[in-house]
């Protein structure tokens, strides 16, 4: 597979297109072999150099190749069990977002140490998410996974990789229920 991703430009920063090419050639290969899993799909990671591939092109075909693996993973389930044993599980998964969601706002997650994302920003979006979860208002795993978050320092900031990690769990969770 070569340039199947729109570069960013000479003078600009994208992906690694080697890097992004391999990864897609395997998720192929794995996809086609029912080997591929939707964690992978989520762990991709790939290095920023000059005139890479738009960065906005790749994380669209990852969002939509992990949907995919999530639909099919779900078919499978749902033929070899039952619809409620899949949603069963999702909200088993469900309950593991509760605790921090259950926290006061300033306090859901731990403190930066420099920068990280604005606390404010992070909680409004957990306060969706509570509301999604008590009273089934509108909120998708896209427009999670398309939130940014101002930057912050400190203690008016939360550390990046756990709010990362935490929204990765939810999005899991979104997934399995769309």
């Amino acid at each position: 597979m070569t340039n199947v991703f729109p570069r960013v430009g000479r003078w600009h920063r994208g992906y690694h297109t080697e890097q992004v090419d391999e990864f897609f050639d395997t998720a192929r290969t794995g996809y086609e072999n029912d080997e591929l899993d939707d964690e992978t799909v989520r762990a991709a990671a790939f290095d920023m150099v000059v005139d890479g591939y738009q960065t906005a092109a790749v994380d669209a075909a990852i969002d939509r190749l992990e949907a995919a693996v999530v639909r099919r993973k779900r078919a499978s389930h749902v033929a070899a069990t039952s619809e409620e044993s899949w949603m069963s599980q999702a909200v088993q998964r469900a309950t593991t977002l509760y605790p921090r969601l259950q926290r006061p706002a300033g306090e859901r997650f731990a403190d930066a140490r420099g920068v990280g994302y604005a606390k404010d920003d992070v909680d409004a979006l957990c306060e969706n998410l509570i509301d999604y979860f008590e009273s089934g208002s509108g909120i998708s795993s896209q427009q999670i996974r398309l939130t940014t978050f101002e930057l912050a320092r400190g203690e008016n900031a939360y550390d990046e990789a756990v709010v990362d990690a935490f929204l990765d769990r939810a999005v899991e969770v979104l997934l399995a229920v769309e």
